[in-house]
């Protein structure tokens, strides 16, 4: 299946969302304000809806091995028989149709089939963002679905706003990848801000409303930039290690403070070299944020860097990559920056020598057969 395509009519619709991969700004991306760059990658999950007559099913060989069913209480999708895997499904599915309820459209049964390309072939998780990719198509294929417009700040911010009724910390960075592709310097909103307004007003106006400090903004690379994932094959929990150093912050206060401070300055520079095509201050950049990780480290005590992860990036940088771990780290995905012309394969050699798989991952960039 070609995952750039999709179809819409009044019976199917079909969206696929991309995986994500951080490259700058962790952990302090948190903060409202506090900017970050994601990439997505060419790796999809992809939600497909099929109309029924009598009941609803969800059906994903990630979350269950058969379809599930399920119906509607109170105007509510609910499962027959309860899956806690499929939380972010039925998250995006009820917020999406929340907004359709308010915005005047009459709703229907349907079908909801999801395939997945960002786990491992033994079901061992990537660090890719399958919560974010899966909410992000399911919004985008019901909005097909129901003939809506799905462009993509709605469906940033009904992703968004499902994430946040499940209690989320995470900055949804991975949201803003999924649904706008791409290099994407992104910067989360005010969320004591956002959980007000849906306690106090309709959910269709939250969505028109301006997120304070929200900013997501596509970015063009250098031409000269070759990025190398590898992965390290121990998966993390992004929740429970950014829940980690939150905990944490509230006794280093001015510690944590400089961190906000110096990484927002990173960023920003970083952001500033991607505008101006300057390969050598991305990677100076890179080096630096880097550093200022492994110094979150020193403050909290929460290990972002593991051995492994210190392993690949000390090979790339041999070679001349600047290169880190990704997201919260502890685990899973880092990466290496390189000048175009230079030869991978010893970098390759040597991080399979230490049991690092190299993912053959591209910045995905969606293209009018996508939207």
């Amino acid at each position: 299946m070609n995952m750039t395509q999709s179809t819409t009519s009044s019976h199917t619709a079909e969206a696929a969302a991309p995986g994500k991969l951080y490259i700058a700004g962790e952990y302090a991306v948190v903060e409202p304000g506090h900017p970050s760059i994601v990439i997505a990658v060419d790796r999809f999950l992809t939600a497909r809806l099929e109309q029924s007559e009598a009941y609803g099913s969800i059906h994903s060989l990630q979350y269950s091995d058969k379809p599930l069913r399920w119906e509607r209480r109170d105007k509510q999708v609910t499962l027959t028989e309860e899956n806690e895997a499929l939380e972010y499904v039925l998250a995006a599915i009820r917020v999406t149709e929340q907004w359709l309820l308010e915005t005047g459209t009459d709703l229907s049964y349907y079908h909801l089939t999801i395939d997945s390309q960002l786990d491992s072939e033994s079901g061992k998780k990537y660090g890719l963002g399958s919560s974010g990719a899966v909410t992000v198509a399911v919004v985008r294929a019901l909005l097909r679905y129901y003939q809506q417009e799905d462009h993509d700040l709605l469906v940033y911010k009904l992703a968004a706003l499902a994430h946040l009724s499940l209690g989320s910390n995470g900055s949804f960075g991975d949201l803003a990848a999924s649904a706008y592709t791409g290099w994407v310097a992104y910067s989360s909103f005010d969320r004591t801000m956002v959980r007000r307004w849906m306690d106090e007003c309709p959910l269709h106006q939250v969505v028109e409303m301006d997120w304070p400090s929200l900013s997501i903004e596509q970015l063009t690379p250098p031409g000269s930039l070759q990025l190398l994932i590898g992965w390290t094959g121990s998966p993390a929990s992004t929740t429970d290690l950014v829940g980690q150093v939150k905990a944490k912050q509230t006794e280093m206060v001015a510690s944590y403070e400089s961190f906000l401070e110096e990484s927002k300055a990173c960023v920003t520079r970083m952001t500033a070299a991607f505008r101006a095509g300057d390969v050598p201050t991305v990677q100076k950049e890179i080096r630096h944020n880097r550093l200022l990780l492994n110094q979150l480290k020193d403050i909290t005590g929460v290990v972002i860097e593991t051995p492994s992860l210190t392993q690949l990036c000390d090979i790339a940088e041999a070679h001349g990559g600047a290169a880190k771990s990704s997201g919260a780290g502890g685990g899973d995905c880092g990466f290496a920056l390189f000048e175009d012309k230079t030869d991978l394969s010893p970098v390759l050699q040597q991080w399979a020598a230490a049991h690092i798989t190299a993912l053959l991952l591209n910045v995905h960039e969606k293209n009018n057969a996508f939207i």
